[in-house]
């Protein structure tokens, strides 16, 4: 279901994120007083470098944030405000937040890596319709399942094997279609391209860029490849130190860049390491 018309996807206001690791009572503030939009049918990719607070954006996006204990590493919300579809997400109820992740998609950094080893392909996919709802009808779920693995481009003789007989780019499409496989309007990717070949990378963002033109749904592509995030979105956001240090399209972000970072990503791109959206990566 879109987004009425008119109104943001996501909305965030001098937003702060801060977590607790290693066990202890300190907090890391992860995100500084960012504020963005995101637009119905908009792919906004999200760059900076490692620890920049972008996997914790993400997680707070898809609705993850708050409610952890302390050393748990759970982000929480801790200034400002964030909204998706609506939802403010500071102080947000279980229920609320429960009804929101169903509209919302998540691809973890790791999703890969997380599939059940005991679980079939099938199984792993299937696994989001029966946490929401045990009692779902077993032909429907399995007519979706093998929707979505069609769909992201994988042979339906592969949903009865287990996720070591697969290639890492394989495992990455089987991700994917968990994550879409309750058709959200919302996808959160954290890093969908990490740990597989160069080679197979295209693939899956050709087939991620088909997907989100076909569903027409909005999207958030979160990576440490400039090339990556731009060869896909509509806008690009650029993080440093967990601040927001530029917002706009490509050409104008790097035209007259005045933040060092992204004087570094500007010649990056002089170098002929960057490839503009529209191109193969």
């Amino acid at each position: 279901m879109a987004a009425s018309k008119g109104k943001f996807v996501v909305s965030a206001r001098d937003l702060s994120i801060d977590y607790s690791a290693n066990n202890s009572h300190f907090r890391h503030l992860a995100v500084r007083g960012i504020t963005f939009d995101l637009a119905p049918g908009e792919v906004l990719g999200i760059v900076g470098e490692s620890g920049a607070g972008k996997s914790t954006l993400a997680k707070a996006i898809a609705g993850l944030a708050g409610g952890g204990r302390h050393g748990d590493g759970t982000p929480q919300i801790c200034g400002g405000q964030l909204e998706v579809y609506g939802t403010r997400l500071r102080y947000v109820r279980r229920r609320s937040r429960d009804r929101l992740t169903l509209r919302v998609g998540f691809l973890r950094q790791d999703g890969a890596e997380r599939l059940s080893p005991t679980l079939t392909v099938a199984e792993n996919v299937a696994e989001p319709i029966y946490l929401r709802d045990r009692r779902f009808n077993p032909r429907e779920a399995a007519a979706a399942v093998a929707t979505v693995i069609d769909s992201v481009r994988l042979p339906l003789s592969l949903m009865n094997e287990l996720p070591y007989q697969l290639s890492s780019g394989q495992r990455q499409r089987v991700a994917l279609a968990r994550a879409l496989v309750l058709e959200p309007s919302l996808l959160v990717a954290d890093e969908p391209t990490q740990g597989i070949d160069v080679g197979v990378r295209d693939g899956v963002l050709d087939n991620l860029s088909d997907l989100q033109r076909d569903r027409e749904f909005s999207a958030i592509v979160i990576s440490s490849d400039l090339g990556v995030a731009s060869g896909i979105a509509d806008r690009i956001a650029v993080m440093q130190a967990g601040l927001l240090v530029g917002l706009g399209d490509i050409d104008s972000l790097l035209e007259h860049p005045i933040d060092p970072y992204l004087k570094a990503l500007a010649k990056v791109r002089a170098g002929g390491t960057y490839r503009p959206k529209g191109v193969a990566l």
